[in-house]
């Protein structure tokens, strides 16, 4: 279960609609943990160790992945169905994960854009880990793909622990949901490679303080790129898609992994 919040590995988690298994944990409880806290350190343990092994996975069939993580109603497939389109149009083929508690809407809207998409529905989980990303990896034809991109759970807080093995992380902050943000979840965005502020044409109406919100971002995600677009204008999209591309052929070697 997540420190944070709690939420149980039910056995609800579906891919594409199929129920899974709950899953068997690699590792024996027998050290005598006798504290309930202790718990949450074997379940990421086993999640880095299947993460690692997810990233050596992604890297022999040559596809470069970004986990993508933001608030519920942050614009994310919006944007996530528009880079993949303009990705496509300048010949990189993109394949996408997408998590949801309970409905596939984000999947369909996807699929109708002719993307290729594997959906996750966890259930009572608030966010993807490593081993339910392996398992939908399975269902993808990952030789077909140059970039994977999975849509985490709409959640600030949990997915922060989970590496998935990814190679990059780009956290989404829409003009919508106010300035301090970064603030309320400073984990997130500090292990933010890639911070995007999206919805970039609602801001005035939003009354999105735009000054206070860069500098809360330069204070907690220092390290990462702070990107702004508008995927209905399509304002700021191509250097977004220009810095995905950059990061891809930059490689796997400039994973530094800041994230642990």
């Amino acid at each position: 279960m997540c420190k944070e919040c709690g939420c149980d590995h039910g056995g609800d988690v579906r891919i594409d609609g199929c129920p899974v298994e709950p899953r068997e944990h690699g590792h024996s409880h027998e050290e005598g943990h006798t504290h309930a806290e202790d718990v949450h350190m074997p379940i990421l343990d086993e999640n880095a160790r299947v993460a690692e092994r997810n990233r050596g996975y992604f890297e022999a069939k040559n596809v470069w992945v970004l986990n993508v993580l933001s608030s519920p109603g942050s614009g994310k497939t919006t944007l996530l169905a528009e880079t993949a389109r303009r990705l496509k149009a300048q010949g990189a083929e993109v394949g996408m994960i997408v998590g949801d508690l309970a409905t596939d809407n984000d999947a369909v809207r996807l699929r109708e854009a002719g993307i290729p998409v594997v959906q996750i529905t966890t259930g009572t989980m608030c966010h993807l880990d490593a081993s339910m990303v392996a398992r939908a990896a399975r269902q993808m034809d990952l030789d077909s793909l140059d970039i994977l991109i999975i849509e985490n759970v709409g959640n600030l807080v949990c997915p922060a622990d989970f590496d998935l093995g990814e190679h990059a992380r780009a956290v989404l902050l829409s003009t919508t949901e106010g300035e301090d943000k970064p603030l309320k979840y400073p984990p997130m965005f500090h292990m933010a490679d890639i911070v995007v502020i999206t919805k970039t044409d609602l801001a005035g109406p939003a009354g999105f303080d735009r000054t206070a919100a860069l500098a809360n971002l330069n204070r907690i995600a220092h390290h990462a790129d702070i990107l702004e677009v508008s995927a209905r204008t399509g304002d700021g999209m191509d250097t977004w898609c220009d810095v995905l591309r950059h990061l891809r052929t930059r490689g796997y070697a400039g994973d530094g992994h800041h994230h642990h």
